[in-house]
């Protein structure tokens, strides 16, 4: 699509104005709107946008350690490309067209803390080698009859659920709010998100969604655009919608699996399928897989970003907690689902719904270009409960070991990038920093009148 056929389409549907804007380290979508006048020139020049969004954390809190930007640097603007093809209209902004940016360094490269740039960097290295990546992105999420201002003044505890109850695959819930999932399901749809399934799962108001599958680059768009969307979408039905890991200690967490495979360049032939090995897997998605286990306790850190993440990892609550396969076996981090040669594929079950989408995917497809390239062979799958193993097994536990462990990982400036791995384990540092100052409730309600 170029700009006179946006044009054209502008016109026909009367748009007036454009919001424009990228993601950054925390998956947190930054932008702005701009006049139709503003925007043509952005198609054709690009346009700059304060570094500071790869210079401070989710909280807008200034790093201390940053490197690609900081005090050293002056936070200047960042120069940052439309790609035309993320045009959507915005179903519940009527007249407003929406596009994603790339961050690129003034020769035209990727910027180092870019996670859009990061993944097609990565793409682009599976094409190299003659693959297609495909990706499919499912999360599940909390909601409240809360807004932002009554969860504050609650200190984020006692909050309504939109339903009471253990209720997993409730037709009966489903139905009483059926105005929310109608409308999640249309206007996702609406938006360029197609939604495969919705249901209730196990916890009081929380849902499960299937976005369907898609090239891996458009799936990265549309799984971190349905967070943003989807809160959205709640708050105009007086709802909130979280996407934390576990924000409950008596409920389980909120999963985010990605399920993958990879094609020939034409699309037409699922290289991940042979009908004569065992468990309809070639070799090259053996290989593929080995490359995930192999560097999963290493790249933790990258699949699950936050302190909070690591509370899903517990026994019992559907987290994996040892780098292991297995062929359906939902026990397991990844979970070989053989199938026919459409539909062979497997299920990254480590991750939850509070990854990046973008950097997630760049991982799991970095580490499995790896595992093919190195023609690395996986060990035995597990069978039966595999939430233990021996210690190197055993995935990190917090994240400060998990940072650590990204930063001395040898294999991880070549699944991804030196520059982004550099800046990313900053960021982490910096995030287990913060949480080390804090002082929890748990603490005080141990501590204050005993000790």
């Amino acid at each position: 699509m170029d700009a006179k056929q946006l044009g054209a389409i502008f016109k026909e549907r009367d748009i007036k104005r454009v919001k424009i804007g990228g993601f950054d380290v925390d998956g947190v979508l930054r932008g702005k709107y701009v006049s139709l006048e503003k925007f043509w020139g952005v198609v054709e020049s690009g346009f700059g946008f304060c570094d500071v969004i790869f210079g401070w954390d989710i909280g807008d809190v200034l790093y201390d350690n940053g490197k690609v930007t900081g005090w050293h640097t002056g936070y200047p603007d960042a120069h940052a490309t439309l790609d035309l093809s993320t045009f959507r209209e915005i179903p519940w902004e009527k007249g407003t067209a929406a596009f994603l940016a790339d961050f690129v360094n003034a020769d035209g490269t990727g910027h180092p803390a870019c996670p859009r740039s990061l993944l097609k960097t990565v793409i682009a290295r599976s094409n190299k080698m003659g693959f297609a990546p495909t990706f499919a992105a499912e999360f599940e999420f909390f909601v409240f009859k809360e807004t932002p201002e009554s969860m504050r003044a609650k200190g984020y505890k006692d909050l309504t659920p939109l339903s009471p109850g253990m209720f997993g695959y409730s037709w009966l819930r489903e139905g009483q709010h059926a105005d929310f999932c109608h409308a999640l399901m249309d206007e996702m749809s609406a938006f360029d998100i197609e939604i495969e399934a919705l249901h209730t799962e196990t916890g009081p108001g929380v849902y499960e969604v299937a976005i369907r599958y898609d090239e891996a680059l458009r799936m990265a768009d549309k799984a971190a655009l349905f967070k943003t969307a989807c809160k959205q979408l709640a708050s105009r039905m007086g709802l909130v919608v979280t996407f934390m890991a576990k924000h409950c200690a008596k409920l389980p967490g909120s999963s985010g699996h990605l399920h993958q495979s990879l094609w020939t360049m034409d699309k037409k032939t699922n290289v991940f399928f042979d009908a004569n090995k065992a468990l309809k897997l070639s070799d090259t998605a053996r290989h593929y897989l080995a490359g995930q286990v192999s560097l999963m306790p290493a790249l933790t850190a990258l699949y699950s970003p936050t302190v909070n993440s690591y509370k899903r990892y517990v026994p019992g609550v559907w987290a994996p907690l040892t780098a292991t396969w297995g062929s359906e076996n939902r026990t397991c981090a990844i979970r070989v689902i053989p199938g026919d040669a459409k539909s062979t594929r497997l299920e990254y079950r480590q991750t939850a719904a509070d990854m990046n989408p973008y950097i997630a995917i760049a991982t799991a497809l970095g580490a499995g270009l790896r595992g093919i390239e190195q023609k690395q062979e996986p060990p035995p799958q597990s069978t039966g409960d595999a939430s233990t193993g021996d210690e190197s097994t055993l995935l990190p536990r917090n994240l400060r070991d998990a940072t650590r462990r990204l930063s001395t990982c040898a294999d991880a400036p070549h699944v991804l990038t030196p520059e982004f791995v550099d800046h990313y384990v900053r960021t982490r540092d910096w995030e287990v920093r913060q949480y080390e100052r804090a002082v929890t409730d748990w603490e005080l309600a141990r501590y204050f009148e005993i000790v």
